[in-house]
């Protein structure tokens, strides 16, 4: 069974920075697409990052810039290094990895920002 666990929210500062993880317990070789979503109350979950098995990236346009996807493939980790945060970043991040049978989701990991 995939599982994938989110880690590294929190409460932060308008302008500051946070650096989320997922660790997938599976080889993210395997994965076709991994990336990070969000979802804030009362609002569709939206598009944050994706990167492919072969390293490309996708940005939301509300986060390019200032967001940064990267992983580490010998500890199956993808990161999200978020930086000037602002007060609409609010949200739990979802990870998210697309395998070619199946896509699998985390827990979520609270961002809250303050103004």
């Amino acid at each position: 069974q995939v599982q994938l666990v989110e880690s590294g929210g929190g409460l932060v500062q308008a302008g500051g920075s946070l650096r989320l993880s997922c660790i997938d317990s599976e080889n993210i070789f395997s994965i076709n697409v991994m990336g990070w979503y969000r979802q804030a109350p009362g609002k569709q979950r939206e598009l944050v990052a994706t990167m492919t098995s072969g390293g490309n990236t996708n940005y939301g346009d509300s986060v390019k810039g200032r967001f940064t996807i990267s992983r580490n493939i010998a500890r199956n980790t993808v990161y999200l290094q978020m930086n000037s945060l602002k007060p609409e970043d609010t949200a739990v991040y979802y990870c998210k990895a697309e395998r070619p049978t199946a896509t699998y989701w985390g827990q979520g990991t609270q961002v809250t920002v303050s103004s």
